[in-house]
């Protein structure tokens, strides 16, 4: 059987969604910084930022002039105020940036605290437009804040069953995801996923998404925090900038993996053998 550990208290989370300007990383680093304030005024002990915020889903400027349109690695002196705006408030930031490092490019998210870029987690499933342009990452991260563990995801990851289990069996209690979705199918599929993964592996599951337009993609807001029952907890509005709020409680965890104890029940992979049976081919008539 497995078994995993419930934080003893809760966690404040936020998800901010704002307009970004394309290729721009210092001025969009501080609108990151403004709203990390701003989640830390209400009360927030982590905020998570859609995916390449920092510059926009901006492939053709980003490939064109990546020292400026992507973050030069983790020390890229743009991200200094958020680092600052952190520092002052007490919050997490997790925030979506193309990244240009050893002459690479990969889609990623960055983790921020008061001492500046702590982590950073490569997004390991491309959508199909994205492999022109980036590389795939090469592994999966959890993010440990206080007794909480959040599984970090950048969107077309969250389509996989396998990225949220995976960070499910590494104790996660949250599936953290900044991601983009589009008006119209975007929508729907962010509306079947998230609540898939929150309910499958008993987890929380947050996404912080564009507002307006970026690239080619008219995004679709709505970001919002499922519970691990996966019904919603708090929703943002499909165009406007805003900030959400949940407060991740270890009650709801243990309810939740009392009433469906799917993950609890898991054998550990590879426990098992699986058995392959090939069927006689039915006559031809």
């Amino acid at each position: 059987m497995i078994d995993f550990p419930i934080p003893s208290r809760p966690l404040r989370i936020a998800a901010a969604q704002a307009h970004v300007v394309a290729g721009d990383v210092g001025v969009n680093a501080a609108t990151v910084a403004r709203l990390v304030r701003a989640a830390g005024a209400g009360g927030a002990q982590v905020v998570v930022f859609a995916e390449k915020f920092l510059s926009g889903y901006e492939p053709e400027l980003i490939r064109a002039d990546p020292e400026r349109c992507a973050v030069n690695g983790i020390g890229d002196p743009r991200l200094g105020v958020i680092a600052d705006a952190c520092r002052g408030s007490g919050v997490v930031a997790v925030v979506g940036a193309a990244v240009y490092d050893g002459g690479e490019l990969s889609v990623s998210a960055l983790v921020v605290d008061g001492d500046g870029v702590r982590a950073r987690y490569d997004k390991q499933t491309l959508f199909k437009a994205e492999r022109a342009f980036y590389r795939h990452g090469r592994a999966g991260c959890t993010l440990e804040v206080g007794e909480w563990r959040l599984g970090l995801g950048i969107c077309y990851d969250s389509g996989f069953p396998e990225h949220a289990r995976a960070a499910a069996l590494d104790g996660c209690h949250a599936y953290v995801v900044g991601a983009l979705f589009s008006v119209g199918n975007g929508y729907h599929e962010s509306r079947i996923w998230f609540p898939a993964r929150a309910f499958d592996n008993t987890v929380y599951a947050v996404l912080a998404n564009h507002i307006g337009r970026t690239g080619d993609w008219t995004t679709c807001g709505s970001s919002a925090v499922w519970g691990p029952d996966g019904r919603i907890v708090a929703e943002a509005g499909p165009t406007d900038e805003q900030i959400i709020y949940a407060d991740l409680t270890p009650e709801a965890l243990y309810t939740a993996r009392e009433a469906e104890p799917m993950l609890r029940d898991l054998w550990e992979t590879g426990a098992e053998p699986r058995v392959s049976v090939r069927a006689a081919a039915p006559a031809p008539r």
